[in-house]
């Protein structure tokens, strides 16, 4: 699938698998003509498949704009988004899980949007449920659920969308550090045991070194890619290790000449 600026599929080459998301020239703007807000400006970058990378930067810098448009929720103002994979997954900060449903049939819904059959859903609901680590979950109710494994039930109900690509909107955010911890340990095995391909948005520096193959940091408004780092660092990390201390505290003075550079236009 490819994202035009009239946010119209566009047919793609079959062949064309290099890359799991291709970002060509995109740009974003808000608002009525003659009083647009540029909030992202000529953002081009390939996500290789099963490639980790991370977004960050400062508040406002057009990360989560740019990950709305990569899953088709918007139209892009300029440029293209192509996803020879089809349709990418999402998964938000908040959860977003139907509390009327249970854990399992709120991943199966997704399942029977893609088009499962009813007598193959459960079963496949139960496998991603373990996979996310909540085996005999299925028939819980969302209050019953603590923060992180309602996270785990979003995450397992992204998974059952079969897509190649998974975009991740700060999906740890407002966790506490300790289940934050864990859930960090739990996506790096999924997306080690999967092969997806992930595209995460964070404005947490350890937290984008500690997951990612790859960091790309945003300007400030309008977001521009200023720099990209490559994490040779071995998986498993922690975010503790001495290796992600030092890498996080290079980009963090990198995102502070951003800001500061922002706040003097």
């Amino acid at each position: 699938m490819a994202l035009t600026t009239t946010g119209k599929p566009e047919a793609l080459d079959a062949k064309a698998t290099e890359y799991a998301v291709r970002l060509d020239h995109v740009s974003k703007s808000f608002g009525r003509p003659g009083r647009q807000q540029l909030v992202l400006d000529d953002i081009s970058l390939d996500v290789a498949p099963g490639e980790f990378v991370t977004l960050l930067g400062a508040s406002g810098c057009g990360k989560s704009t740019l990950l709305n448009l990569t899953a088709g929720l918007d139209a892009a103002s300029e440029g293209r988004i192509s996803v020879p994979g089809g349709r990418p997954a999402l998964m938000f900060q908040e959860h977003a899980l139907f509390p009327w449903l249970t854990a399992g049939r709120n991943v199966e819904l997704a399942l029977r949007l893609r088009g499962v059959q009813k007598n193959e859903r459960r079963a496949e609901a139960e496998r991603l449920l373990a996979l996310v680590r909540l085996q005999g979950s299925y028939d819980k109710r969302v209050h019953e659920l603590s923060g992180g494994m309602r996270q785990r039930v979003a995450l397992a109900r992204a998974l059952a969308q079969d897509s190649q690509l998974l975009l991740m909107d700060e999906p740890f955010a407002a966790l506490d550090a300790i289940t934050r911890d864990v859930l960090h340990e739990e996506l790096t095995r999924i997306w080690t045991e999967t092969g997806v391909s992930i595209l995460f948005v964070t404005h947490n520096v350890r937290e984008a070194v500690r997951l990612a193959q790859r960091v790309v940091l945003l300007s400030s408004r309008p977001g521009r890619i200023a720099h990209e780092w490559r994490v040779e660092i071995p998986q498993p990390r922690r975010i503790e290790d001495a290796e992600v201390s030092a890498l996080s505290v290079e980009i963090t003075e990198r995102l502070r000449e951003e800001i500061r550079r922002h706040g003097q236009q």
